[in-house]
């Protein structure tokens, strides 16, 4: 079966803008300069506490720089090991390397495609200074189970949250069961900003260590020279203009998840009969906004395709896809070996086209067009 393909490319992911983004950004342009240079980042740092109902919200110019922030606040260093899980952006194991430590990897679970509490059970040592959960696709981690395995041990977690703004486990926003969390406005995420995050946490020791180095390591002191350098720091900031759209696109939060729900229902409807896909469906008690809605291939191991055979298909047919991440612990730097799950997950899982301007009819081609390479 081969159906009329579309005159343009559908591509994986794309924002929803409307005219509230286009009217803040216009203020923030216009009028955003002077005593109002930071207007809007103080507007968005207040939606932000009030979301989380936290007592500190850091705007950042991107999530690596907030994770690396939270991470040197908290004295992380060589000597020092973090957890992560085997399937994420780079950027989470990354910021490890940044501060001088150590990234340990653990395998994903089957269903959630998240860290496996089981497996970082066996990964626990008395170096472990740090756990950090990510909330992969949108989908919440097993947080009850990971934050026992913390507190039991006396280990912090601080949640690598780049892709799930809005999730929920047990009724509970992502990003707030750790000491401190990151969350990611790059172009493709559910909310947009270009590039840039935030950083959440109720802690205002943490809060102070992380808003200093954001800005260089200059004085927090009111009074006094503020060009006053107390310690090398790093420059994280959000620009005011970022921080327009970024509020447009926080107050428009519950519209933006919706729809990527339906476009995951769409798909599950038009794919309910293609027996060898699995979709990476929600797993009670987490609520997943479906960032990514993303498929793993089945099939016996002479008949089963790998994703990136069935992406170069569907771009012949003008179907963006792209691969789930690869199994960062085998990238040549780390010089790691294991038997993880995540390294049959990152050959057979593909992120399907998710973007917020794709249609009903859209997926049922994207689809059809599965099932035909498929079968």
């Amino acid at each position: 079966m081969r159906l009329d393909i579309p005159k343009k490319m559908i591509l994986t992911a794309g924002p929803s803008i409307t005219n509230l983004e286009k009217n803040f950004v216009m203020d923030a342009v216009t009028n955003g300069w002077n005593g109002n240079w930071n207007n809007y980042l103080l507007k968005l740092e207040r939606e932000f506490k009030s979301f989380f109902k936290s007592k500190f919200a850091i705007p950042t110019s991107s999530c690596t720089g907030g994770m690396h922030l939270i991470l040197k606040a908290l004295d992380v260093k060589k000597g020092d090991e973090v957890i992560v899980p085997d399937i994420t952006w780079v950027a989470t194991a990354s910021v490890v390397k940044y501060v001088g430590a150590k990234p340990v990897f653990v395998d994903v679970d089957r269903k959630t495609w998240t860290m496996c509490p089981d497996s970082l059970k066996k990964k626990i040592t008395k170096k472990t200074k740090v756990i950090m959960p990510v909330h992969l696709y949108g989908h919440p981690c097993k947080m009850d189970e990971i934050m026992r395995i913390a507190n039991k041990n006396k280990i912090k977690v601080v949640e690598d949250a780049a892709p799930s703004i809005g999730a929920k486990y047990k009724n509970k926003l992502v990003g707030t069961f750790g000491i401190a969390s990151a969350f990611s406005f790059q172009g493709a995420k559910l909310l947009v900003s270009g590039e840039g995050g935030v950083i959440i946490t109720s802690n205002s020791k943490l809060a102070s260590k992380i808003k200093q180095l954001a800005a260089h390591g200059r004085t927090l002191k009111k009074t006094g020279n503020t060009f006053w350098i107390e310690k090398v720091g790093h420059k994280y900031a959000m620009s005011n203009i970022q921080a327009a759209l970024c509020l447009a696109q926080l107050k428009r939060i519950k519209d933006l998840i919706n729809k990527k729900r339906k476009i995951f229902k769409w798909y599950s409807f038009y794919l309910q009969k293609v027996k060898n896909v699995e979709l990476n469906r929600e797993v009670s008690p987490a609520k997943s906004i479906y960032w990514m809605t993303s498929i793993f291939i089945k099939g016996s191991k002479t008949k089963r395709i790998s994703a990136e055979y069935l992406g170069k298909k569907l771009k012949e047919r003008n179907i963006d896809s792209r691969p789930v991440f690869p199994s960062i612990s085998t990238y040549p730097m780390w010089k790691v070996k294991n038997n993880f799950f995540s390294k049959e997950l990152a050959k057979y899982a593909l992120n399907l086209p998710s973007g917020h301007n794709l249609k009903k009819k859209d997926i049922e081609y994207i689809c059809k067009n599965i099932s035909s390479i498929l079968n």
